[in-house]
Formats: C-alpha cells, structure tokens, sequence
C-alpha cells in the first residue's frame, strides 16, 4: 500500500451515527491505527472531539467540494463514510477512492445508488484491487456474512453445497433520521422499480432465468420451520440484493455457494400473537408507503420522524438488541443453522461497530483478507472481508454461531 498520513479517516462524524463512530474508535482503534475525523464543519468536529477527549486530526471538506474530497482522501488508505444519504453526498467520496485507490466502507441501504457504482467503478476498482464495500451496517452484515458462514460451513464441514438460505430477524431499538432521510430519497428520485428487482446489484451474467422464483415476500405467512408467523422483512429488499450480489462474485471467483443458491428473510415474531403482529406489521408498511406519495400525508409524517442529526436517546440505544436466525439446506438434506446476535440498538449501536470493524480490517488486517490484494472491486462484507471481519466481530462481543440440526431432512 502507498504511504499515508492515516489509516482511517471518519467522514460524517459529527452527523448521529458519524459520532458514535468517533466513540468507538477512541474506544477500541488501538494504539497503533492512525485515524482522524472528517467533515462539511470545522466548529461541529471540534466540538465531537472535545466531547469525546481524543486528539486527532480535523480534516474539513464540504462532499460536493471535489477538490477538498481529493485532498482528504489522498491522505488516506481506508475513508470510513457515514454522511448520508448517499445518493446526495457520497458521488465525490466514492470516485475520489477509485482514483486514489483508497478503500472505502460506508452502512449505506440505498441499492440504486450501489447499482450506479457498480456500474461506474467496479471494473477499475477491480484492476487497481481497491475495496469498494458499501453497506457495511445493519444493513447488510448480518444476512450477508449468515449467508456466507452456512455456505461455508456445509462445504467444509459437511462436504457438500447449500441449496438454499433463509433468514429470521428480531430487534428492539430505534430509527435515526439519516436512515429515514435515505429511504425517502430513493422515494424522490423514482428509483422504487430498481429496489423491486431482486438481482438489482447482480453482474447481469448471474441473472437466473427463474427470477419470479427469488421476489421479495409479500404477505405475513406461517413458517413451518420456525413454527409462528414471519412477516417480509422490510430491509429484506436491500439485504437479499447483496447476499446475492456475494453469490455470484464467488461464482466469478472460482469459490461457488452453488448453482442452485438461493436466499429470503423474513421478520419473526413469538406466539401467541405473532399473527396479528405480523398482519399489523405488513399493514403498517403499506400505508406508511401509501402516506410518502400523498403530499399532505408526507408532510405530516416527515414532521414527527426524526430529523436528520437526531435519532434515539442513550437509553433506548442501550437497551436495544437484534437476533437473526438462520437456516441452511445442503444438496444432500443437510440442515444446518446459524445465530447472529447482540446486544444494543442495531440500527445504530450494531451498525457502528460493524462498519467500525469493517474499516478496521482493511486497515489493520488488509493481508489476511479473502483474495489477497488484488481483489477489488464494488464488494460486499462478505466477498471483501469474509471470515476476518467474523472474528473481529467476535472479539468485539458479538454472537456468530453455525452448527448442524440434529435432523436432517429436505
């Protein structure tokens, strides 16, 4: 790698997350990571590192000044990007990583914006071997490393390839108003067909003839396997997309799920009334969709979700939690299953210490990472960092399980 003033830069860290990425890192960077924060205002960033005690580096940049984004991001190996939504303020960042081959992770969900990525920088990012990961939050680390430890584990261990994959999650916790300011975005800028597509951010080769056959879940249903009522998971529509975006990088790569793969989550709720929650659930999806393309309604809702810079209180961040089980089918009626949990609120306490990790294994632990340093590219978190950000993840406290179910079964 070339020489650099830093390892990681944190830019948006005085936004809501942005903040407790600064924590985190102060907290457990070590000793030896050179990092620094970054951001549009100088006064902001002061006043996170004063609160926070640290002395490190102010680097300012506005995300639409390039020529400060170049400046920024030259002097970095990793840039570690929370200001949101991406779509409006993440362009300059990311082309200035492909050009200075900087790697880059962010906890974006916004799925378009990744496809235009993909579609602008895959291939040189590739070539120079630049990790471009996106979506390394709640969305999507979860599902995609779940996925990815069942596959691995029926291939190891038990010899054979995984059919298929699916996913339950449970959570406690909060929304900050960047998140929501992200999916009303996608919303404006009429990109609601691309989320649609299931094989949004696949390479078109590795597109199934039998797409019907992977849509996302539509309606609350009893699973059979997990015995109550699941519902569509409503993150399901940008995690589905990079699990299988994984699918077929490792296809490309020699390192196949399978060719029979396929991957769905669902939201699962406990008796007795996990029904009526889960109809609730599905209910309460729709007409929040339905409020967003009335005007009136869109105004009454954007005034009572958390703005932009806000978002839960110490408390219910603390108390938070999320939980995602997962079960895996082998070729040969092997079932295995996984766990993924922790304790906090995920779309904030989880999502800081994944992207946090994320960045820190590019930065820390570059050698060990699956590929080798010339794989590139637009990756996810489990094509980029694999089984070195799983255990990262463990010694940072989180649950990551994988075992065989004692019966085995079609």
């Amino acid at each position: 790698m070339r020489e650099t003033s830093y390892d990681v830069v944190l830019y948006g860290a005085s936004g809501f997350v942005g903040k407790q990425t600064v924590r985190y890192f102060a907290e457990r960077a070590g000793a030896g990571v050179r990092w620094a924060i970054a951001g549009r205002d100088r006064h902001k960033l002061e006043s996170v590192r004063a609160e926070v005690g640290i002395a490190v580096d102010i680097l300012v940049a506005d995300s639409q000044d390039k020529t400060a984004i170049d400046t920024i991001v030259s002097q970095t190996r990793v840039l570690l990007n929370t200001a949101g939504p991406f779509a409006l303020y993440g362009d300059a960042i990311v082309d200035a990583c492909v050009r200075y081959r900087t790697h880059y992770v962010d906890i974006t969900g916004e799925t378009p914006w990744v496809k235009g990525l993909i579609d602008r920088y895959h291939l040189q990012a590739a070539t120079d071997g630049t990790r471009i990961i996106p979506c390394c939050g709640f969305d999507s680390v979860p599902s995609d490393l779940g996925a990815y430890l069942l596959v691995r584990y029926l291939q190891r261990e038990l010899g054979t390839n995984c059919t298929h994959v699916k996913a339950y999650y449970q959570a406690a916790g909060g929304f900050n108003g960047g998140t929501l300011a992200s999916g009303l975005s996608i919303y404006d800028r009429g990109e609601l067909d691309l989320v649609t597509n299931p094989f949004l951010l696949n390479p078109p080769e590795s597109v199934p003839t039998d797409v019907d056959k992977h849509r996302d879940p539509t309606s609350p249903q009893y699973d059979a396997e997990m015995e109550t009522w699941v519902a569509p998971f409503f993150m399901g529509v940008v995690n589905t997309r990079i699990v299988r975006r994984s699918q077929a990088l490792f296809e490309r790569w020699q390192e196949s799920y399978g060719t029979d793969f396929s991957y769905q989550e669902y939201f699962k709720f406990n008796p007795p009334w996990a029904w009526l929650q889960s109809t609730a659930m599905v209910g309460g999806m729709a007409v929040i969709g339905g409020a967003i393309a009335i005007p009136p309604l869109r105004s009454l809702l954007e005034s009572i979700i958390p703005q932009v810079g806000s978002g839960p209180t110490e408390q219910t961040m603390n108390e938070g939690w999320f939980r995602c089980e997962l079960l895996g089918w082998g070729s040969q009626g092997q079932r295995v299953r996984g766990l993924i949990a922790d304790a906090g609120d995920p779309g904030n306490r989880a999502t800081v210490k994944f992207v946090c990790e994320s960045a820190l294994c590019l930065a820390v632990d570059f050698d060990r990472l699956p590929g080798g340093a010339q794989w590139g590219g637009i990756l996810t978190p489990a094509t980029g960092l694999g089984d070195v950000l799983v255990e990262r993840l463990r010694r940072a406290g989180m649950q990551l399980e994988v075992e065989m179910m004692s019966v085995a079964r079609r």
